[in-house]
């Protein structure tokens, strides 16, 4: 059996494994560890979710998810309901600070607003993924503060030497031009790969994170 023929395997096994996927629309392809997800599934979750599940196969560099959110009938929300539904829980959410707007148009929602963290943005996002209705998520939010851009990279870099998922011989390199944080470098795994993205959002200044990490699987 080929190396592409098993890591497709692989990812095929775990998300039969994943109990959040139903995979049976699901068809996997893979070359040289560019794995590609095509089909359908029935929620926004699980569009997610398939995607986290075939990153943590190993050998798996990048995940194309291609997959389609369609609605089992039963799900459908109409675009003022799903909206109003929407607002309401980011209005609940503590994480998620006043301004922040959802609108929703044929199942899609849109996230709009001006927070001042990155974590407050994926807080708003998370409110939002898993209500029922949803087949798309866009976040427009934008993210502004009076931070210090000079001192980015020591945040970012400090904050990499603290984690546990990111080995002391990681060659990553954080990159700042103003409020941009540009990552290269090459990571393990995925979850050492999110872990860095993570640790350079939620540094307090930062206002986009470019993403140039290689994955060796």
């Amino acid at each position: 059996m080929t190396k592409t023929q098993d890591i497709r395997d692989a990812v095929e096994l775990e998300l039969s494994y994943d109990p959040l996927v139903d995979m049976s629309d699901i068809a996997v392809k893979n070359i040289n560890g560019e794995v590609a997800l095509n089909g359908t599934v029935p929620s926004f979750p699980q569009y997610l979710e398939a995607a986290a599940a075939a990153r943590r196969v190993s050998g798996v560099k990048s995940v194309h998810n291609h997959l389609e959110v369609v609605l089992p009938p039963g799900d459908y929300r109409d675009d003022a309901t799903l909206t109003t539904m929407a607002n309401n829980a980011l209005t609940l959410n503590i994480a998620v600070p006043d301004g922040v707007e959802a609108t929703a148009k044929n199942g899609n929602l849109t996230l709009t607003g001006t927070v001042s963290y990155g974590a407050e943005r994926t807080a708003a996002e998370d409110t939002v993924a898993g209500l029922v209705g949803v087949r798309n998520l866009s976040d427009d939010i934008e993210i502004s503060n009076d931070a210090d851009p000079v001192d980015v990279t020591v945040y970012v870099q400090d904050a990499l030497d603290r984690y546990a998922l990111i080995l002391d011989d990681s060659d990553v390199e954080v990159d700042t031009d103003g409020h941009t944080v540009t990552l290269s470098g090459h990571v393990r795994t995925w979850a050492e790969h999110d872990a860095v993205v993570d640790a350079a959002w939620m540094a307090v200044g930062v206002y986009d994170v470019r993403d140039n990490l290689y994955v060796t699987g």
